[in-house]
């Protein structure tokens, strides 16, 4: 794994950021802080953050643990090639609204993650609310479907769990700023920062699909050497 795919997920997380402001803004703000102190109301706001992050992180190495297997059997390459084949049509359907497929929502698991949520959301202790972010971690989002394909292609335990995790503190800054201060970035700044989010996502799928292929460019799209049955360790 190479910086420019943490860096990647990092990128896909700032931006996926001013979405999860509109879509779990509310969550955030519903924090239980008001009447802590300057310093307890950032520790709470962070551990909220931080349960999201390590949820994030979690997914990672389960599908990193997938992918890795992927890479034994000798798959890792065309599974990264479809990954990135994958994303860039999530992206076409993204930017056009086009209805030609849709990601498979579990009402059951998400309605368990809603209870858990509302176990929470008034809970003041610090394990309160750090169990809120876990859970707020768990629903449904399309973008954390994309980070999630970017973490099996990466291949590795390791290295799926840092991507995802990458991807998590990438969302950290505008969501620990709607939180302590309560307000929302302006419309058109948004409006601004959410059209450069197609390019960042075709930039990650347009590597993936590069890594896969083998062209020989270091660390861009190395050679691929590994070989079906090769045990592909941990980096």
């Amino acid at each position: 794994m190479n910086w420019q795919i943490i860096i990647t997920a990092f990128g896909i997380g700032l931006l996926s950021s001013f979405h999860c402001v509109g879509m779990c803004g509310a969550i955030a703000l519903s924090i239980p802080t008001p009447n802590h102190s300057i310093l307890k109301k950032a520790l709470h706001i962070l551990a909220y953050n931080f349960g999201r992050i390590v949820t994030y992180s979690c997914m990672g190495i389960l599908f990193g643990l997938l992918g890795r297997q992927m890479n034994i059997l000798g798959f890792q390459r065309w599974f990264s090639i479809a990954a990135g084949v994958f994303i860039l049509i999530a992206m076409f359907q993204m930017k056009t609204q086009s209805k030609s497929f849709h990601f498979i929502r579990l009402v059951w698991l998400q309605n368990g993650i809603t209870k858990m949520i509302s176990a929470f959301i008034n809970n003041k202790s610090l394990y309160g609310t750090l169990m809120l972010g876990i859970a707020n971690g768990l629903l449904p989002c399309g973008l954390v479907y994309l980070a999630i394909t970017g973490a099996l292609a990466v291949g590795s335990i390791l290295g799926g769990g840092i991507f995802m995790a990458a991807f998590g503190l990438g969302t950290l800054p505008a969501l620990f700023l709607v939180s302590y201060f309560g307000f929302f970035i302006s419309l058109n700044i948004r409006n601004k920062i959410k059209k450069t989010m197609p390019f960042v996502i075709a930039s990650m799928a347009v590597l993936l699909i590069l890594r896969g292929i083998g062209l020989g460019i270091p660390i861009i799209s190395p050679s691929v050497v590994a070989t079906q049955g090769q045990v592909i360790g941990c980096h």
